[in-house]
């Protein structure tokens, strides 16, 4: 297998496919791609921080030259501290994407691995993910379990 590593902004347009893969599976409707090239350029610079909050993890494909496997992408967000999390960091993954004619390999978990290990590193002690269906035994099998959040959200 592939080793994992840190997407950079060069691999910006790729990470965009594998969001987009993701999208298409998830969402039935326009699987329009026109929001790429607007969000390039803050995806670029987001990838050439590795300071900041967030990463981008992935690995190339083997049998395609300058294109991705696989991809896991998080942030970690800042919470007010609590008993038994006084720091508040909390690790969001999203975007957990692999090529179709990629997988079955162990891409992602290998990507949700090292994930996995830059939240601890940096602090957070809790991760949070959205799951669907299929990707559901992985995340349960790295740890994760459900939740009952009366989660809201508000769309502009």
């Amino acid at each position: 297998m592939s080793a994992v590593r840190r997407a950079v902004p060069a691999d910006a347009e790729e990470v965009l496919r594998l969001r987009q893969v993701m999208i298409d599976s998830l969402f039935s409707g326009d699987p329009s791609t026109g929001w790429h090239e607007t969000s390039l350029p803050t995806l670029r610079a987001r990838l050439g921080d590795e300071e900041g909050d967030f990463a981008a993890f992935v690995v190339d494909h083997p049998e395609r030259a300058g294109a991705l496997a696989s991809l896991v992408a998080g942030t970690i967000d800042y919470r007010i501290g609590k008993a038994g999390d006084p720091q508040g960091l909390v690790g969001f993954v999203f975007s957990v994407a692999t090529d179709p004619g990629a997988r079955r390999r162990g891409y992602a978990r290998a990507c949700m691995t090292t994930l996995l290990e830059w939240f601890r590193e940096r602090g957070a002690r809790r991760v949070h993910l959205t799951a669907s269906p299929e990707a559901l035994p992985l995340y349960v099998s790295l740890g994760f379990r459900p939740r009952p959040d009366p989660l809201l959200e508000l769309t502009w």
